[in-house]
């Protein structure tokens, strides 16, 4: 089977459900960004030396994959009440450990404390490009959010674990 199919030369593809739109669809804006999101998680994942935080950003790229399936169209419940609760868990777990925040932080430090934050502003992204779409699921939103959330804290306990310095912005 070839890898191409020519149908989108023309500027449109089809969505999960067989509708063709727009390659400049809000609908494929969105889960465009969800896809790049989850290309740079695994850019992540392929530095994390502990393999507790590899394994959560594995379980976070399959999370992706399902809400990409969702924003095509695809029927079926994608992201759950559950998924939600498992980053919050996650959250809640790393921040336990860390020294409270009393400022805002650059978005700075070792490789992988920066691809993090990298990702973080990327799932930011996705977040705005879901809020611009028709019927957007609403667990989908909260879920996004708690990632972008994850993210950052995850950025924080890995550089804490690795005893770097966090540098505060400067007004």
């Amino acid at each position: 089977m070839a890898i191409y199919t020519k149908t989108g030369d023309q500027g449109e593809t089809s969505l999960a459900n067989g509708k063709r739109v727009p390659k400049t669809d809000t609908r494929l804006e969105a889960y465009g960004t969800v896809d790049e999101l989850n290309s740079l998680i695994g850019w992540l994942r392929s530095s994390m030396s502990a393999q507790e935080p590899a394994e959560q950003l594995g379980w976070i790229q399959n999370k992706l994959f399902n809400l990409g399936a969702s924003l095509s169209e695809a029927p079926g419940e994608w992201i759950t009440e559950e998924d939600v609760r498992r980053l919050e868990q996650w959250i809640d777990a790393m921040q336990s450990v860390l020294p409270a925040q009393k400022a805002f932080l650059l978005p700075y430090g070792s490789e992988c404390v920066t691809r993090c934050h990298i990702c973080r502003t990327v799932c930011r992204r996705a977040e705005r490009r879901m809020t611009a779409v028709d019927g957007v699921d609403a667990m989908e939103l909260k879920w996004i959010n708690r990632l972008s959330d994850y993210l950052f804290v995850q950025a924080r306990y890995i550089g804490y674990m690795g005893e770097e310095k966090e540098e505060k912005w400067q007004k």
